[in-house]
């Protein structure tokens, strides 16, 4: 609980760790994360995490580390950025409802890897701007409302992209990553700039190569003309105002220029690439879960004509695999004054990692850390009580956080009401305890009619 004169009730001691834990930070840690992508995936990389178990071995670390040094903030020993990494989950949802003072949510890493292609967008502001550009992204997605109230639109946009891809799928046998993708990609850009941008590969295409220089975020220098035709491309869409789409909402909903809505825009179209990603991943898990795979299908059957029922379980089922395999691993925060924390201080500048795979799969807190057990998201997106938060917490919370797993509900809807999906053999992981990765790209599923 954070305190008027800005301390923080809690029994934690700030530690520090020295040049030893510092470096298997690093090593163990950091380095894989960043090596995976922090804003568009390397596959090699994620097959090479798979394979040598890096997701479980960075959970592994920092337990190890939270035993030798306490459950309170672990300061690391870097000399060119103060670096804090947060080891319980009571601590990271205090800091997550302290946003954005005295934790701010725009980053000095943040903001040099989102200007590569949003650089006012409303991750990398602050002040006033963020402001103001949070309201515009929470009234267009409708944060909070379980279903969006273009909610029936953006199911027949589902249901007709994804009964293509499920018609190529039969004819071939076969579901795959690429297929699968290519179709959401198609709906995605029907749902956030209209139908005229339904085969525009071209806008995708560009923000893909903008990301993936956003990777490196100060390593690389920005394209700054590519920017400028990509943001005039969605300004392009912005202008055209399509009323059934996300874009069409938002140029009725800015009330002032300084929102930049075109620069909004590029969060939804990269945020849906992890939701595809979650999506893919959660047909795996109901293939190897097959009674709750029957649930979900009992569902769909009850929901008969409603093109835009909730279908809980299928939200819960996408929310459990955000959990399993976070698409945001690292939750960063920066401090914009000294924090005094209960005992000890996190000074000025420290920028401060969530590792959210140690917060979901901690299985000291969590029993059900390593298995799919969609019952635990009966409350909503985020399970701060447990320190689960795949789309963040607090003032800070994503605003797709309820639009996403609706979209991803009715995708999934569209698939299993039209196919049957067996996961490759040797691609089935143990259900009793699942990989700290698990690899979409390579996923791959026998198709056969519903």
């Amino acid at each position: 609980m954070a305190h008027s004169d800005g301390t923080f009730t809690s029994d934690h001691a700030v530690s520090r760790a020295g040049i030893a834990d510092t470096w298997a930070v690093l090593r163990d840690v950091m380095l894989p994360t960043l090596a995976k992508g922090p804003l568009i995936r390397r596959r090699p990389v994620v097959a090479r995490a798979e394979r040598q178990r890096l997701d479980d071995r960075a959970v592994a670390r920092l337990q190890a580390l939270r035993d030798r040094h306490g459950p309170g903030p672990l300061e690391l020993r870097i000399p060119f950025r103060r670096q804090a990494v947060i080891l319980c989950a009571e601590d990271a949802r205090r800091i997550l409802a302290a946003a954005p003072e005295p934790f701010a949510p725009a980053t000095r890493e943040k903001r040099a890897a989102l200007g590569h292609f949003q650089p006012a967008g409303v991750l990398s502001s602050q002040g006033h701007d963020r402001v103001i550009r949070r309201r515009l992204n929470e009234d267009v997605l409708e944060t909070g409302c379980p279903v969006h109230s273009m909610a029936l639109r953006f199911a027949a946009m589902a249901e007709e992209e994804m009964a293509e891809v499920a018609r190529i799928a039969l004819d071939r046998g076969v579901l795959d990553w690429d297929l699968f993708f290519t179709g959401w990609y198609r709906m995605v850009r029907r749902i956030v700039l209209g139908d005229a941008a339904r085969d525009d590969h071209a806008v995708t295409d560009m923000l893909e190569r903008l990301r993936r220089n956003g990777n490196l975020a100060f390593l690389w220098p920005k394209d700054r003309a590519l920017r400028r035709r990509f943001l005039d491309r969605l300004r392009d869409y912005l202008d055209r105002a399509d009323p059934h789409a996300l874009a069409g909402r938002m140029a009725a909903a800015c009330t002032d220029p300084a929102q930049m809505p075109h620069h909004q825009l590029p969060q939804y179209l990269f945020a849906f690439d992890p939701g595809g990603m979650a999506s893919f991943r959660a047909l795996a898990m109901l293939a190897i879960h097959p009674e709750i795979e029957a649930e979900a299908r009992d569902q769909i059957r009850a929901a008969g004509d409603d093109p835009a029922a909730r279908l809980p379980l299928l939200r819960a089922a996408f929310l459990d695999v955000l959990r399993l395999w976070p698409t945001t691993p690292a939750i960063l925060r920066e401090t914009t004054r000294d924090v005094a924390w209960g005992r000890g201080e996190l000074r000025a500048g420290t920028q401060v990692l969530i590792f959210a795979p140690l917060h979901h799969r901690d299985d000291r807190v969590l029993e059900q850390a390593h298995r799919f057990d969609p019952g635990l998201w009966g409350q909503g997106p985020d399970r701060p009580d447990l320190g689960l938060l795949p789309f963040s917490h607090g003032p800070g919370i994503c605003p797709a956080s309820r639009f996403v797993p609706m979209v991803a509900g009715f995708a999934l809807r569209a698939l299993l009401s039209r196919m049957r999906l067996d996961l490759h053999p040797d691609q089935r992981p143990k259900r009793a305890r699942l990989p700290g990765t698990l690899d979409p790209y390579a996923l791959g599923f026998a198709a056969s009619p519903a």
